[in-house]
């Protein structure tokens, strides 16, 4: 489903946020960083928090230079329809850990609501692929779930005869089976006229501020922190659509500045996640 339906129920910030986006583009011309920055400020103003400058500054690095391959005039467009898209495109393979292409594109075929590109976009969110981030709430492994999520939708996946959240695979097929659930949950309450906005947008906010509060907003939060999460995700879609080149020597799945959110854990968890070591040393 397009993120255009139910538009009108989505928050005055989210629209804000894609209208300057839209804007800033101008007709199909190249998306300028002083356009971006103009945009910025008026974000600032309307949305007051920082969070909501996610989408535009991934956007700013999308289109940015850097001495390497950068998006030009003719990717514009595209990126703004793939922003405000279903999230149904195909993942390009180069845009993530090579060990985590398979898993990825498998827990993006669980249901039709959500692809692959959904998938790998939250995974940067939620642990930079880190496969051993561990929350202060318990949260564990690169989707970062709760515990008692996790172990509803955990299984086997990689068939090490052990259910794990460290195991990035089991991690990631958990991720799509709660996505796929949050999404059919947010049909539900879309066709009973429960709840407006997009399926995407509302399994979205589900999965980081929990489903009770989408229910009891009837649609997307009007809080930075779930309509942030959204517009984050969605903006990182081009990149994992192979649409924009990331910067030269960039690690793949991980754009540089958009790390882990570090406000807030999936399905409403406490603030302020920890970390424990990478046994790699990165």
């Amino acid at each position: 489903m397009s993120a255009g339906t139910g538009e009108s129920g989505e928050g005055g910030n989210s629209t804000a946020v894609r209208n300057t986006i839209a804007a800033g583009t101008g007709c199909g011309c190249l998306l300028s960083q002083l356009a971006l920055l103009g945009a910025l400020v008026v974000i600032i103003i309307i949305g007051g928090f920082g969070v909501l400058l996610a989408p535009l500054i991934a956007l700013i690095l999308l289109f940015s230079g850097g001495g390497g391959d950068s998006a030009g005039p003719e990717d514009a467009d595209e990126v703004i329809a793939i922003f405000n898209g279903d999230g149904g495109g195909e993942l390009d393979t180069s845009t993530v850990p090579e060990d985590l292409a398979e898993p990825i594109e498998e827990a993006g075929e669980l249901c039709d609501a959500i692809g692959p590109i959904v998938i790998a976009a939250q995974i940067e969110r939620e642990s930079n692929f880190n496969e051993t981030l561990v929350g202060e709430n318990g949260e564990e492994g690169i989707s970062q779930l709760p515990p008692e999520i996790f172990d509803k939708y955990g299984e086997d996946d990689d068939d090490n005869d052990k259910t794990s959240a460290l195991d990035a695979e089991d991690s990631i097929m958990a991720q799509g089976r709660y996505m796929c659930d949050l999404a059919e949950e947010a049909q539900q309450m879309i066709d009973a006229n429960e709840a407006t906005g997009s399926v995407l947008d509302l399994a979205l906010a589900g999965y980081h501020v929990g489903m009770d509060a989408v229910r009891a907003a009837e649609g997307v939060p009007q809080t930075n922190e779930a309509q942030g999460y959204v517009l984050a995700i969605r903006a990182q879609f081009a990149k994992y659509e192979g649409v924009a080149a990331p910067p030269p020597g960039a690690t793949p799945g991980v754009t540089p500045g958009m790390g882990p959110d570090p406000t807030a854990s999936p399905s409403g968890g406490s603030p302020t996640p920890s970390t424990t070591p990478d046994p790699s040393g990165q």
